[in-house]
């Protein structure tokens, strides 16, 4: 699936996995500025996301929605309707954009508060993921926004999530367990060049020569068996 680079959001790790059914989607970011020669002659100007099964192109999110759950077993349970999941998630990442942009301690605790409240929320679930113990559209959303600002934030404005986030943290374990976001992970370089593009600034060289590195760890106070 492409993604639009130039969209609010993270681009890079995005992902779509149910583990009972072994449904997962490679995302490829797309930089619609510059896109690349064979996206260009395929898509021509048609804005992202497009999936593409077995060679068959599905443009349009409902239609990629619908096709997803019309055409894959099991896909349905991707598509949830949770309205209080989507409400405590939402604009988490423009938040964090806000911090990254401009910085300062009422921006920061906007982001914490928000953070926090989806603690609460993973607190009253008993199952590993936001809605219960399957995964759905809503931690696809999720996992990569928190890992994008465990990794951005921590580079550019020295952000950390709180370790007292014990749910948020059992959380994000249980995700470093799929291989579905292992495989889709960018690494932390990755990330990192992703926000200093969008600054106007490149990686250096002795950057791009690094090897890749990826944050998976969690810290040591938390009890990861408490989901």
């Amino acid at each position: 699936m492409a993604d639009d680079q130039q969209n609010d959001n993270p681009g890079d790790g995005d992902l779509q996995e149910v583990p009972e059914i072994e449904l997962i989607i490679k995302v490829t970011t797309v930089d619609m500025l510059k896109p690349p020669p064979d996206f260009r002659s395929n898509f021509d100007s048609t804005p992202p996301p497009i999936l593409i099964d077995r060679g068959n192109p599905v443009l349009e999110n409902d239609k990629i929605e619908r096709y997803i759950m019309k055409s894959v077993p099991g896909g349905y349970n991707l598509f949830v309707q949770d309205k209080e999941t989507e409400t405590v998630i939402m604009d988490l990442y423009s938040k964090f954009k806000l911090v990254l942009n401009k910085g300062g301690d009422q921006r920061k605790r906007a982001l914490l508060n928000q953070l926090r409240n989806i603690d609460t929320h993973l607190s009253k679930n008993e199952g590993r993921f936001l809605t219960g113990d399957t995964m759905c559209c809503f931690d696809c959303e999720l996992m990569p926004r928190l890992q994008h600002i465990r990794v951005a934030g921590k580079y550019f404005v020295d952000f950390e999530i709180p370790e007292d986030m014990s749910n948020l943290w059992q959380y994000m374990y249980h995700m470093y367990q799929l291989d579905a976001f292992t495989q889709s992970c960018p690494a932390d370089q990755d990330i990192i060049n992703h926000y200093k593009l969008q600054q106007g600034t490149k990686m250096k060289k002795h950057e791009e020569l690094e090897t890749p590195t990826y944050t998976t760890s969690i810290p040591p106070t938390v009890d990861i068996n408490g989901h």
